[in-house]
């Protein structure tokens, strides 16, 4: 998958107050990582969000590993 996330990722703080979500929806990245996190599948989540597709899950994921890339610990 080409690293394209920045395009199905938005944030708005009018939307959701300000979380990412896939773009066009109101579904939040971090719903999208829950829901993987107790083991649902990439068809389980479309099946209950048939908004959803394979690309929106694997932005979320790809999101949620850049957001942990640039993560740093500022010492006081």
């Amino acid at each position: 998958m080409e690293n394209n996330w920045q395009n199905l990722i938005s944030i708005d703080p009018d939307i959701r107050f300000g979380k990412p979500v896939i773009a066009g929806t109101r579904i939040c990245v971090s719903d999208i990582l829950s829901w993987l996190s107790t083991a649902m599948t990439f068809e389980e989540i479309i099946a209950d969000f048939p908004e959803l597709k394979k690309e929106h899950i694997l932005a979320a994921l790809a999101f949620a590993a850049n957001r942990e890339n640039i993560t740093k610990i500022i010492a006081a």
